[in-house]
């Protein structure tokens, strides 16, 4: 399910008239009196000729506008393409942005998957302008066929070979187009989870997915060579390891399907670690919403609740693919949840792993059930950081929208989210816990509700998540703020986000997106500067 389709990746300073490609691309900024060719490699003469053409073949510059025109004569490339940026926005690199780059890239890219190899002739003066527009490419260079019957439909693969035309030498490009095969990589292997029907994947196979990930040839570097990645720890519960360890929350969800409920560990430990991260994941392979049954129209997206485990296996691969001198161990909570005679019912009483017992008011809230038996235990171990990622209110969907994710938590690792999202060019907005949320979860007879007050829905599941944050074990216990104690949390609802049912723009396909795997690779490699 998880496809190994890897573009080539290259910069090459060779003229463009010896540039051979079944397209050549250069970008076309929206200007205030009108369309403007960007900085290229064109000579003068075919440079004026194009710009002079720009109004007359209908070019605005516009985000996402793809023309197609016959190659230029003394040009190899059989196609020459326009591709919009959007608006100047002032930027000092020629006005455009490095994200408006890394998107024209992904856009151009994704909207010629038909042809083999294109060369991107939009503006890679310095490092930073290279990695944006490959790592655009990288990630835009996706498509999902696996269940397609035709041989032909499932032959088809995106652009296979992407030129980079820069005068930058290859000591300056190296490392930036190995660390965007990488993240492009990791972005469209979360991608295929997401998009991958219940009927295949489900917690058994998902965890068997993860242990063949773990142990996968590193991706190729951009010479044509393939490193053996640092190795990786993988650990799984079946249903009777999770008993034992009382991981309530898990059986709970878990129990309505015949399809039992997973919890797996992987590990990326290098010698002399930086840092430990753990990163937990809800992976709810299948969400009916339980006993308290979603209307059927509801139903037909809920293979996407597994998005967060989904981006926790993927950035712990890069994060081993990368050798970031930081621990990494991610946790993917995994059940399906499912109506049966079997299944938790409302007013249950659940005891998640380390004591805490729940009432069940709602079986469609079951992703913070699984959530709380993973961040247990992953405070068990002590991390410095705690960060977990869900799909986890259509709340977050009605205050933020479909394109921005929210945060939560902890104020300094919260801004670094914030920072590393901005930097990868991904859509965060930090939010609140307010305290007064968490007294929705009272309950009668047990310590807490899974179920809050309607309003603010977003933040009371945060709110109800942080229950299940364990102390540091330095915590001076005088210290009256609890925040002071609690190991630096944050968490991350990528409910709307993870999955574009819209058209696709920019880099972003319909269907699974990868969202928030860029932004934590980032934070993780912000830890070993």
């Amino acid at each position: 399910m998880i496809n190994d389709f890897q573009p080539t990746l290259s910069a090459v300073a060779t003229a463009v008239e010896k540039t051979q490609t079944d397209a050549l691309v250069l970008g076309v900024a929206k200007g205030p009196e009108g369309p403007i060719l960007l900085p290229n490699p064109l000579a003068d003469t075919a440079a004026r000729g194009v710009a002079d053409s720009l109004k007359a073949l209908g070019a605005t510059g516009a985000a996402d506008q793809l023309l197609r025109l016959p190659g230029v004569d003394g040009f190899r490339s059989e196609t020459l393409v326009l591709i919009g940026v959007g608006e100047l926005t002032g930027e000092p690199t020629g006005g455009v942005s490095l994200e408006a780059l890394r998107r024209a890239a992904g856009s151009a890219v994704r909207q010629l998957g038909s042809l083999n190899s294109v060369a991107l002739a939009l503006p890679a003066s310095s490092p930073e302008e290279v990695a944006a527009v490959a790592e655009g490419a990288a990630i835009g260079a996706y498509s999902f066929t696996a269940f397609r019957s035709s041989e032909e439909a499932r032959a088809k693969t995106p652009v296979e070979e992407i030129l980079i035309l820069t005068d930058l030498k290859d000591r300056h490009t190296k490392s930036v187009l190995d660390r965007a095969a990488v993240v492009g990589s990791a972005v469209r292997a979360t991608r295929d989870l997401v998009n991958a029907p219940p009927s295949h994947l489900y917690p058994e196979t998902f965890a068997d997915l993860a242990a063949d990930l773990a142990g996968r040839t590193k991706a190729p570097a951009q010479n044509g060579s393939t490193t053996k990645a640092p190795k990786l720890g993988v650990k799984v519960w079946e249903e009777k390891d999770l008993e034992k360890g009382g991981f309530g929350g898990l059986l709970g969800v878990g129990g309505g399907s015949s399809r039992g409920p997973r919890l797996v560990r992987i590990e990326h430990s290098p010698s002399k670690p930086a840092a430990h991260v753990a990163l937990v994941g809800k992976g709810i392979t299948f969400d009916s919403g339980g006993l308290s049954l979603k209307p059927a129209s509801a139903m037909t997206t809920m293979k996407l609740d597994m998005g967060g485990a989904a981006t926790v296996l993927a950035v712990v691969r890069a994060a081993a693919d990368l050798d970031l001198p930081i621990k990494v161990t991610g946790w993917l909570c995994l059940a399906e949840n499912m109506p049966s005679s079997t299944a938790q019912r409302p007013e249950d009483v659940i005891t998640i792993r380390g004591g805490k017992t729940v009432e069940v008011l709602n079986t469609d809230a079951e992703g913070r059930l699984v959530m709380a038996d993973g961040l247990v235990v992953a405070s068990e171990e002590q991390p410095d950081a705690l960060i977990d990622v869900a799909t986890l209110t259509g709340a977050q969907m009605v205050a933020l929208g479909l394109r921005t994710s929210g945060v939560m938590g902890e104020e300094q690792l919260r801004s670094a989210l914030v920072d590393s999202a901005d930097s990868a060019g991904e859509k965060v907005w930090p939010m609140p816990i307010p305290e007064e949320v968490r007294s929705g979860f009272d309950s009668e007879v047990a310590d807490l509700t899974n179920l809050g007050d309607r309003h603010g829905g977003m933040l009371g599941a945060a709110a109800f998540l942080r229950e299940f944050v364990g102390e540091r074990a330095d915590a001076d216990q005088d210290v009256l703020d609890a925040e002071a104690r609690r190991i630096p949390w944050a968490h991350l609802d990528i409910a709307g986000p993870a999955f574009n049912e819209k058209s696709a723009y920019g880099y972003t396909p319909k269907a699974g997106t990868g969202v928030m795997v860029r932004t934590l690779i980032g934070y993780l490699e912000s830890l070993s500067r």
